[in-house]
């Protein structure tokens, strides 16, 4: 009897500690250690052969002062495609779940589900579809359309040409991005309680601009929050796309290379595994000060 209470006893006081302690344990191994990991060898010239060598800050002042297809290709590629993608992608997820939730229920059921099973598409399938479409030959559909049409007279090569390579993969990634955040940013916006639009009437609120800033944004704050975080993490989660719809990886003439993509380059195929480390904990503080701007914008003040 004795040692069944201290059984309970002990369950009760570390129960958490026990519960907590797998995803601890898997939270350090995978996220933890490589982040040391990756901070530690960008601090040394480490190609997998041999042992890493400590060089200081090198690896970060080439890749701010020497690296010419850094600064003037991977940053403003990497700062557009985030624009579009990020930005533009979580507002058209806004603007799409807002107004879904104008209309009723089954057309709205309908249209989420159009909506959203782009996203569901896996990585092989979305390349081969979108790289039909944009075949730099004849039976490439886009080509077919504007041969017939007589819109151009030749084919184009629209994934190996650096003139389109960015606004194609801003297509195909816009496309495929309507996914959770969509969804939670819905299901935020129909959770909103009827009586606060009513009330924000009759304090005031006249038109429906009003009311999406003042009653539905404020109303869907968590939601709104999520969606944010999943955009940031759909925009260099889909920044691959450029490699996969092109075949190259740098991409030619590096129009659609980005940040991971240029990681990619270094870490995989020049094996320069500190340099790639470095670029890798640049790309680790955007994404923490991107992840923080979006908890002050959305999130909760008591956070």
């Amino acid at each position: 009897m004795r040692g069944d209470q201290m059984i309970k006893r002990y369950l009760d006081k570390y129960s958490t500690a026990v519960l907590l302690f797998p995803y601890i344990t898997l939270f350090i191994i995978f996220i933890v250690i490589p982040v040391v990991a990756a901070v530690g060898l960008s601090f040394t010239y480490f190609n997998t052969i041999e042992w890493p060598k400590f060089i200081g800050l090198d690896n970060y002042i080439n890749l701010f002062t020497k690296d010419e297809v850094f600064m003037q290709k991977v940053v403003p590629n990497t700062i557009v495609y985030s624009i579009f993608v990020g930005i533009g992608g979580y507002l058209l997820s806004f603007f799409l779940a807002w107004s879904l939730s104008q209309i009723s229920k089954l057309p709205r059921t309908i249209l989420a589900i159009i909506i959203y099973s782009p996203s569901m598409t896996g990585g092989v399938l979305l390349t081969t579809v979108w790289s039909v479409i944009f075949n730099g030959d004849k039976s490439g559909y886009l080509n077919y359309i504007l041969l017939k049409f007589n819109v151009i007279k030749e084919p184009v090569l629209w994934l190996q040409s650096d003139k389109y390579l960015l606004v194609i993969m801003i297509i195909v990634t816009l496309w495929s991005s309507m996914g959770v955040g969509f969804l939670a940013i819905l299901a935020g916006i129909l959770n909103i309680n009827e009586e606060l639009y009513e009330a924000a009437y009759i304090d005031g609120v006249k038109n429906r601009f009003q009311e999406i800033i003042y009653v539905t944004i404020p109303s869907a704050k968590p939601q709104m929050l999520f969606g944010a975080v999943m955009a940031l993490v759909n925009t260099f989660q889909s920044s691959g796309i450029g490699v996969a719809l092109s075949g190259a990886n740098p991409t030619p003439n590096y129009a659609g290379q980005l940040i991971v993509t240029h990681i990619e380059d270094y870490g995989f195929i020049r094996y320069e595994m500190g340099y790639a480390a470095a670029i890798s904990v640049v790309l680790l503080i955007i994404i923490r000060f991107s992840s923080v701007g979006a908890q002050k914008l959305f999130g909760n003040s008591d956070y």
